[in-house]
């Protein structure tokens, strides 16, 4: 009885959520206001939803007594809540990551809408897996996608722009600069918090199943993925390459990370799959 209920109220703040990030996209896709005032506005429905997920993920996380993390629908959610979350606060303190809205707004709806459309049903957490490993695993995870995801979204804006207008003016040529700035802090993250999710995952797979690594495709996702990222580090800092191809590369690590976090664990019949 108590399950149902919660479990309702959990949907309809789920539901809201949706809304809420739906009406953020919306408004900055459609306003005729100027671009500031648009971001402003959506960037309001954007906190709301924010709050809407980490009070439904909260209620599941206390009805089950464990985390929001095994099932499809749990990590969509929760991924949805993490990346609007670190964009709300990356938004607040620094205005040349807001021209990265509109693909942001747009990849967490997109989250919302898969979520409420794949089975809610909860999975019990195995014993073995419920050690402060995982924790730190998934926390890591979480800042990785986030700081990914908006990287790559400034790089889409920038090469949109690249691609559009090769004569820039003088004012659009710093506004680019400075947004290729942040872009690459954001990547440095990125690749910290990459790096902790993959030696933190081989010692919680080590509590949970006796081994550090095991070639499983997830974890092979998740090295390919990061071994990308690191490559395009180290292409930025080392060779003289145009903008645009850091721009590039970006986006494709960003694709990479969606399909290890949304794609290899949910169709894998190995062990580190999604669903048990």
């Amino acid at each position: 009885m108590i399950w149902n209920m919660n479990y309702m109220f959990e949907q309809s703040l789920v539901w809201s959520a949706a809304c809420s990030y739906g009406l953020a996209t919306l408004l900055f896709l459609t306003s005729q206001e100027k671009i500031e005032h648009r971001v402003s506005k959506a960037y309001l429905f954007l906190l709301l939803g924010v709050l809407l997920l980490m009070t439904a993920l909260a209620i599941r996380w206390d009805t089950l007594a464990q985390g929001p993390f095994m099932t499809l629908y749990e990590v969509l959610l929760s991924n949805a809540f993490s990346v609007g979350l670190i964009y709300c606060v990356i938004f607040y303190f620094s205005a040349a990551s807001r021209p990265a809205a509109v693909v942001i707004l747009c990849f967490l709806l997109m989250l919302m809408v898969w979520a409420i459309n794949v089975p809610s049903e909860p999975v019990p957490l195995p014993a073995t897996f419920d050690n402060p490993w995982l924790w730190l695993h998934v926390l890591s995870g979480k800042i990785f996608l986030g700081f990914c995801a908006i990287s790559a979204s400034l790089s889409l804006v920038l090469l949109f722009h690249y691609i559009k207008s090769t004569a820039s003016s003088a004012d659009e040529r710093v506004w680019g600069l400075h947004i290729d700035t942040l872009i690459w802090k954001l990547v440095a993250v990125a690749f910290i918090a990459d790096t902790a999710m993959l030696v933190v995952g081989a010692v919680w797979a080590y509590d949970a199943w006796g081994r550090y690594w095991a070639w499983d495709p997830l974890e092979t996702w998740a090295l390919v993925t990061w071994l990308v990222l690191g490559l395009t580090l180290h292409a930025r800092l080392t060779f003289k390459l145009p903008v645009w191809v850091g721009w590039l590369m970006l986006i494709i690590v960003l694709i990479l990370a969606f399909l290890t976090f949304f794609g290899v664990p949910f169709i894998s019949m190995a062990p580190h799959k999604g669903v048990f």
